[in-house]
């Protein structure tokens, strides 16, 4: 039977300890802020950024969110950025994605100051992870990867000499978490739409990462899960109104 990682209790302990640390900055006088931007309408993003504003709330961070209408302009978006990257009160800058089409999202990035690059996109935290001249605990990384990895850890999942399939290969998932596990001496495989044979890649892993989030036209089954398999479904689905993963439970 294949052990399905399960998210929920972890993130509440590390908010608890989150809420800790916060209080404790407070108490310095330093108020832990975060500006995220959205631009357009997209109705995911609202709902991703409504997740991050509650999650901030929940631990007491300042959540500052600057909207902008989908028409808005680069120039725009980068005064805003050079302003806030001198803000001392601001301590982290996230971008939402996906942007309008006429906005180029790794320009904009490249705009936000490396020590308040929350996603770890700038070129500058991208370069240290590359080059294995990071913290694991204290440097910049996308939390997803950072997120997964401490999953494993809490379920006692040993990665070296493992394969993992990692079924994402975006800059904010599959190509970072690839890096990290790779630093823990696991065999990676990084699979993507264009990857044959898509279900005898994962069959073979030891463990399976997916973050597609493209139901109806993906969903990860049993059948492409080998026996005593780890899964870690990071896939986000919005179907009906209701948020899911990858996974087929059934």
């Amino acid at each position: 039977m294949a052990v399905l990682m399960d998210g929920k209790a972890l993130a509440e302990e590390i908010k608890a300890e989150l809420r800790g640390k916060v209080a404790e900055l407070k108490r310095r006088g330093i108020v832990p802020t975060l500006a995220t931007f959205l631009v357009g309408d997209h109705p995911a993003s609202k709902i991703y950024v409504e997740g991050k504003r509650k999650d901030c709330e929940e631990v007491g961070i300042s959540f500052r969110l600057y909207t902008f209408p989908p028409t808005a302009r680069e120039e725009e978006l980068k005064e805003l950025l050079h302003r806030l990257n001198g803000e001392r009160g601001v301590h982290g800058i996230f971008i939402q994605l996906p942007l309008p089409s006429h906005l180029n999202p790794a320009r904009l990035v490249e705009e936000i100051s490396p020590q308040k690059d929350v996603d770890g996109l700038h070129p500058y935290n991208v370069g240290r992870l590359w080059k294995g001249q990071y913290d694991p605990e204290r440097s910049l990384l996308p939390c997803t990867p950072k997120g997964i990895l401490k999953l494993l850890d809490r379920y006692g999942v040993e990665v070296r000499g493992k394969l993992v399939t990692i079924i994402n290969r975006s800059d904010l998932v599959g190509k970072p978490l690839a890096k990290l596990l790779l630093d823990r001496d696991a065999t990676v495989l990084l699979c993507h739409s264009k990857t044959r044979d898509l279900e005898g890649k994962t069959r073979e892993a030891d463990i399976v990462v997916s973050a597609v989030g493209r139901r109806p036209s993906f969903v990860l089954t049993a059948e492409m899960i080998k026996e005593g398999a780890v899964v870690v479904d990071v896939g986000m689905n919005y179907v009906d109104g209701k948020l899911m993963g990858d996974a087929d439970f059934e």
